[in-house]
């Protein structure tokens, strides 16, 4: 497995291996990072091969790759048919993602993405965002905190959560995440206080990124780009994303049942690819990110 300082590409081969690359086709790498995938595609691609890459994050900017077959463009995949257009590209024969925080994220301190640091309260991305932690923190009443908690976390604690932040900044802004901690202290049981904390940063980094409706815009716009047998190849890490995938590549839709015609036959835009794929106990062990990811592929079906 290729490792970089940056980040660890997870299901490297597995996840490219999804994509059925041909020689001289088109492919997407939606959350490029520290570009291991994209080599990857890039290694099997042939000289008339392209594929384009997308990271809102500044940091990505430094890691791009010296290849005329290879466009990295510094903006949200929630654009990705916008900005593929805007460099004349309309269909593709493969998108891939991989979804969640990067290695680089969670241990450059000042992101504010781990539970490890003392840090700002930020939590963006795109570090041109508007909206960070401190704003959520700070600015969202108790009922709109608790939703979040609820939603994003799956916190059964919610309600004391919500009213906890409140109650402590009355008195002084929640700048940092120690100030975080402590105000939820409380409520994080000694023997589970990690998993707890990764779930309250969990639903604040949602809702800052704004995850699940970026998610659910970029697999809408994947039914247009693909051409007919393209295919998608998504590594998802915690239980609402990996919903949101399995529902889509299963029926094109997010909630609800396809509508059948006339003679009681259902339309769906994706044929799954093989089983779910999850790491090995080897590739865990060697970075222990992969733990908690969730290979799924799909290729496109076009109907008459």
């Amino acid at each position: 497995m290729e490792q970089t300082a940056y980040h660890n590409p997870v299901l490297l081969q597995e996840t490219v291996d999804g994509l059925a690359i041909k020689e001289n086709g088109i492919y997407v790498d939606v959350t490029f990072g520290g570009g291991g995938h994209s080599k990857e595609i890039l290694k099997r691609l042939g000289p008339k091969g392209r594929l384009y890459a997308f990271d809102q994050d500044q940091d990505a900017l430094s890691n791009v790759i010296q290849d005329d077959r290879f466009v990295l463009i510094n903006e949200n995949f929630r654009f990705i048919k916008r900005f593929l257009r805007f460099h004349g590209v309309r269909k593709v024969d493969g998108i891939l993602g991989d979804f969640g925080v990067s290695s680089h994220q969670f241990d450059v301190a000042e992101r504010g993405f781990s539970t490890r640091f003392e840090a700002d309260l930020d939590m963006r991305m795109d570090q041109k965002g508007t909206l960070s932690a401190y704003d959520v923190i700070n600015e969202y009443d108790e009922q709109q905190l608790r939703a979040m908690f609820l939603l994003y976390g799956e916190l059964r604690s919610a309600p004391k959560l919500a009213r906890a932040i409140v109650e402590a900044r009355t008195n002084t802004a929640i700048k940092t995440s120690v100030q975080l901690k402590e105000a939820l202290a409380p409520f994080l049981p000694q023997h589970r206080e990690h998993k707890v904390l990764a779930q309250i940063y969990q639903s604040i980094r949602i809702e800052v990124n704004q995850e699940l409706e970026v998610l659910k815009e970029f697999l809408m716009q994947t039914m247009e780009l693909l051409e007919e047998e393209g295919r998608i190849s998504l590594i998802s890490y915690h239980s609402l994303e990996d919903r949101l995938v399995k529902r889509f590549i299963r029926s094109g839709l997010f909630e609800g049942e396809p509508e059948k015609d006339f003679y009681g036959n259902v339309s769906v835009p994706f044929k799954k690819v093989g089983r779910l794929i999850v790491p090995t106990a080897q590739e865990i062990k060697i970075n222990n990110r992969a733990r908690s990811a969730k290979l799924r592929i799909a290729k496109r079906i076009i109907q008459a």
